[in-house]
């Protein structure tokens, strides 16, 4: 190693120590999805930052979709993923497909990923996510709506200093699996566990004035505004669930939510080890 990259080193080490002490020992959600979990170059970068924060004492939890591997899944059964108002609509052999994929292939992929330290959960392991059948003018099938969320198989984790890589299905009273919003289950998740901070990995720069404008980035939110930027149709169509999951977070006590650019590489270090951070921030 050069001089100077030595210099540049230490001054890096020396500007990420304060926010580094701010989370050490603390519990941080990760919501993984997007571009950040298709891209493979970006899906092993993105573990190998989960993998530093675990090694620099930040107690991580990784939540995970799989929406475009589900919809592979259903292709090759013949059929064509249906989707109402943005939501899957999920039938039974469409729910097969979502427990192959999603706590099958995908989580295990990013617990290979973490070396070690990744543990693969689902959210049926130990009823950790207990849910009920999401009640809709629409049917929308094996699709819940979360009514608990138990932590014991996820402190014990990280209490031995593991990764828990969750992927989002739930269980009901009778044992049938049921398809969960992975926004919700990650809000959720870090509510029962009384999490610092909530992350949300999206494909887009974060929260926009102008949604065709990535320079109008609003970079701190405080969720009393939600509501009047919903009537201002700033907050609009897909923004609005991913942002009801912040704001539900901050109110339930959560320290502070982001949606981050998970498009970019070292986005979540951006987020949590530097003084510009990345994507929007949300705050009471």
């Amino acid at each position: 190693m050069q001089t100077n990259d030595i210099y540049q080193l230490v001054n890096l080490l020396e500007k990420s120590s304060a926010y580094l002490s701010k989370w050490q020992g603390k519990i941080i959600v990760v919501k993984y999805g997007g571009n950040a979990m298709i891209n493979e170059t970006l899906k092993q970068a993105v573990m190998k930052d989960i993998l530093l924060l675990n090694q620099l004492g930040v107690k991580i939890v990784l939540v995970h979709g799989g929406g475009p591997e589900i919809s592979q899944g259903i292709k090759l059964l013949g059929k064509e993923p249906q989707f109402i108002n943005g939501l899957r609509v999920t039938d039974k052999e469409t729910i097969d497909v979502v427990l192959q994929m999603l706590a099958g292939k995908v989580n295990k992929s990013l617990v290979a990923l973490l070396k070690g330290k990744g543990v693969g959960l689902c959210g049926a392991d130990a009823s950790m996510i207990e849910c009920e059948k999401l009640q809709a003018e629409v049917d929308y099938g094996f699709v819940g709506n979360i009514t608990k969320v138990n932590t014991q198989l996820l402190e014990l984790a990280l209490n031995a200093n593991l990764i828990p890589v969750i992927s989002t299905v739930g269980v009901d009273t009778s044992g049938q699996i049921y398809n969960i919003n992975a926004d919700t289950a990650a809000s959720k998740i870090a509510m029962a566990l009384k999490a610092e901070k909530l992350v949300s990995m999206t494909d887009i720069a974060g929260l926009l004035h102008d949604r065709f404008d990535e320079s109008t980035l609003i970079p701190e939110v405080n969720v009393k505004d939600t509501q009047t930027l919903i009537d201002e149709g700033i907050i609009a169509g897909g923004m609005i669930p991913k942002i009801a999951c912040c704001t539900d977070f901050i109110q339930a006590g959560g320290k502070e939510a982001s949606i981050i650019d998970g498009r970019i590489e070292h986005a979540i270090l951006l987020e949590m080890l530097s003084d510009k951070g990345n994507g929007t921030r949300f705050y009471a």
